[in-house]
């Protein structure tokens, strides 16, 4: 709360902050204008006065590792972020959330112990423009614990009065119906004054009117209202109304307004539509609805309501798409106006809604779609396209504080590519790439930004990089090897704090990034890079070397005649085994004695002769392979005989003697050794696998892990497998 007062004493002009209310005060500065200008331009100049003060400041950084909970500052807008003595560090490994309350006052955070909420002290501005906290006098004093050792969400009512903690539902022996998991407590006393199960994680946040005289929630697909504006102790106690009561409903209350508009949807069933319908509250009753909107192809809905409440998107989407062109299923967003106003929002593009945000002047909202590359563009309250911002690898868009410029971004399974916009003038001011960015927030004061990389998307380079929005890095930060950034965010300030920043083209001065650069050279191959430099790439491809001891080197080119031989042999097996066919189901007796003779007259010592023989009608000879003896061809009748019954019938004939290299024949049953060997010698590795595999258990065992029953059986058969290894390899 600031009070401030105006050299004329009949003028007193309080704001507060907290409140949302700065616009009616200022509204009543200007109704008095006529009759006191001198006291009004006072005013107003104080209120740019406290702006530019505030200009100085350098908000914290909340940080939530693998190892403690810490706040990291900043000597100023060159200066490094890091951990300073006056601020609070608790090492933890089992902080589940963070959270700073809107108005900056308070910093929550879980220890997995207890939720402890730390007032925040104020901070001012040098004249040097560096911030000094208070903090170094008084400290973070712990505001109130909360005993909520397994606390997994926190959040923040709109001015900070509340705090409600979620947990993971469970049930246990003394309470079998379950405890409840959704608690809201008072920040001021730390009492519990509201306790409930939720079982939905996705939608377990409750809504709140902008001035926390209404709390609502949606129960078993009910809209429950708690009035607090008179006694929040009754208030919390028993519900005011109730609106909806089907599986499914979904609740959101528009920020700005007091009492606030609500939309409340009704999902469809048994081929009915959905419905999203507005209501000015308390006016809840059937026919009393501001605006209705019915849409088909819903299973779920997004409610997005723009910053004074008078306009709301819709984002609907399915989980399936029953075309199959779409593995995210299919999007839809949908506009509605507190003025009774609904349409569809036209998308130009085929493909998923990847983001939808509105922007801070509540005039505008930009929609990213379509399949990649995608398209973005911005609209006004119409729903007309007012810009359009082309295509590209982008799947994310975040306005700044004060909605004058705007980062169109590829997170994710993109490359990191980021653009920034500059909303007034229509024009790109920056390109930049952030790789691996898991998590991205605007500085308050509307010109900074950070990203970061964070666990447990991304386990490996965590860290976060802050930079200025013409694309300057201004610090960095790279978590080391073995611990794990969790998350971050910024301090939050109440509104009208900062000035909102004057966008321009000039370059930032910043630093220079620790992490190596990828080369932005082209490749260019070895035989065009010598080209450039003027020489001949056919002196330096590798020279033919011999294959066989005292054989001149192969010609160039003998590669592609051998290619051609080879398909020339290829082709003449094809028609060779073609015309075998042939004579098998004709019953022709094709084998003469002419092709008999030549048959047996084809050597087995040599290459040459093989070449030298013409291919005969019977293939007998192109089928003569080198190091193989030539197989005698069966008579007519015989080759009609079942296979089987032929190699029982010919198995005496066909075994053809092999020449040893010493010139000693042998045949091929000698062969038998070599695979007893071989069968020998794979037994031999299962035995040894088997036991490989043994002492990999015994020493998981001794290292304390329980192990199944049929681990334990392997390890009881070890001495068993020793005395077979032991075995094997006595054998002959």
């Amino acid at each position: 709360m600031f009070v401030l007062r105006a050299p004329n004493p009949c003028c007193i002009s309080v704001i507060d902050y907290n409140n949302n209310t700065t616009v009616r005060t200022q509204t009543t500065v200007y109704q008095h204008y006529r009759q006191r200008p001198c006291v009004c331009v006072c005013v107003c100049e104080r209120l740019k006065t406290m702006a530019a003060a505030a200009d100085g400041v350098v908000p914290t950084l909340a940080i939530r590792s693998s190892v403690a909970v810490e706040l990291w500052s900043s000597a100023g807008a060159k200066q490094p972020y890091e951990h300073k003595p006056n601020l609070p560090r608790e090492e933890t490994k089992s902080s589940r959330s963070i959270c700073f309350s809107p108005d900056g006052r308070y910093f929550a955070y879980s220890n997995g112990v207890v939720v402890k909420v730390l007032h925040v002290p104020p901070t001012t501005a040098n004249t040097d423009g560096n911030n000094t906290a208070v903090a170094d006098a008084v400290g973070w004093p712990v505001q109130c614990t909360l005993p909520r050792p397994k606390a997994f969400y926190l959040k923040f009512s709109p001015r900070g009065n509340y705090l409600c903690t979620w947990e993971n539902y469970a049930i246990t022996k003394d309470r079998p119906e379950g405890a409840p998991n959704l608690l809201v407590y008072d920040v001021a006393t730390g009492t519990e004054v509201f306790a409930t199960v939720q079982k939905n994680q996705t939608d377990w946040q409750p809504s709140w009117s902008a001035d926390e005289s209404i709390f609502a929630l949606v129960v078993g697909g009910e809209a429950l209202f708690y009035d607090l504006a008179v006694d929040p102790a009754v208030g919390f106690a028993q519900t005011s109304r109730k609106i909806g009561g089907s599986r499914g409903g979904m609740l959101s209350l528009g920020p700005g307004n007091s009492p606030p508009y609500l939309a409340f949807i009704t999902p469809g069933a048994k081929g009915a539509p959905s419905m999203c319908k507005l209501y000015k509250y308390p006016a809840l009753g059937q026919n009393q609805t501001v605006a209705c909107k019915s849409f088909f192809q819903a299973d779920r809905a997004e409610m997005l309501w723009n910053k004074r409440g008078s306009g709301l998107l819709l984002l609907t989407s399915t989980e399936v798409d029953k075309s199959g062109a779409s593995y995210y299923g299919n999007q839809a967003v949908h506009f509605m106006a507190t003025k009774g106003d609904t349409c569809s929002v036209p998308l130009s593009k085929e493909g998923p809604v990847h983001s939808v945000k509105w922007s801070p002047k509540a005039n505008e909202f930009v929609v990213v779609y379509g399949f990649m590359p995608s398209k973005a563009a911005l609209y006004n309250l119409k729903c007309d396209v007012v810009f359009d911002f082309g295509e590209g690898p982008r799947n994310c868009a975040y306005f700044n504080p004060f909605g004058n410029l705007l980062v169109l971004a590829g997170f994710g399974n993109l490359p990191g590519a980021v653009e920034v916009w500059d909303i007034s003038k229509r024009e790109r001011i920056a390109n930049l790439k952030c790789a691996d960015t898991t998590h991205f927030e605007w500085h308050p004061n509307g010109e900074w930004f950070v990203t970061a990389t964070t666990a447990p998307r991304l386990r490996i380079s965590n860290g976060f990089k802050i930079y200025h929005y013409s694309g300057a890095l201004l610090h960095e930060t790279f978590w080391p090897q073995g611990q794990e950034l969790l998350g971050i965010e910024w301090q939050q300030y109440a509104d009208n704090t900062f000035a909102e920043p004057k966008i321009t083209k000039a370059k930032h001065e910043g630093i220079k990034s620790s992490q190596p650069e990828a080369s932005k050279k082209v490749y260019t191959p070895p035989h065009l890079r010598l080209l450039k430099e003027g020489k001949n790439p056919e002196n330096y491809l590798p020279q033919p070397t011999p294959t066989v001891p005292g054989l001149p080197a192969a010609a160039p080119g003998s590669g592609k005649n051998k290619k051609k031989n080879n398909s020339r042999s290829n082709k003449a097996r094809g028609n060779n085994s073609m015309n075998n066919k042939q004579r098998e189901t004709t019953g022709d007796a094709a084998a003469t004695p002419q092709d008999a003779a030549a048959a047996d007259a084809v050597p087995t010592d040599g290459v040459e002769h093989q070449q030298q023989l013409p291919a005969t009608r019977s293939g007998s000879a192109a089928a003569t392979t080198f190091g193989e003896s030539p197989r005698r061809i069966a008579p007519p009748r015989q080759r009609q005989q079942p296979r089987q019954q032929q190699q029982q019938n010919n198995y005496p004939q066909q075994q053809v003697q092999y020449t040893e290299p010493g010139g000693t024949p042998r045949h091929p049953g000698n062969d038998n050794g070599n695979n007893n060997n071989s069968d020998k010698d794979r037994k031999i590795r299962s035995v040894a696998k088997k036991l490989s595999d043994i002492k990999k258990l015994k020493s998981r065992q001794g290292q304390g892990e329980t192990l199944e029953l049929n681990q334990l059986n392997k390890i009881e058969m070890e001495a068993k497998y020793l005395e077979e290894l032991k075995a094997l390899k006595l054998t002959v």
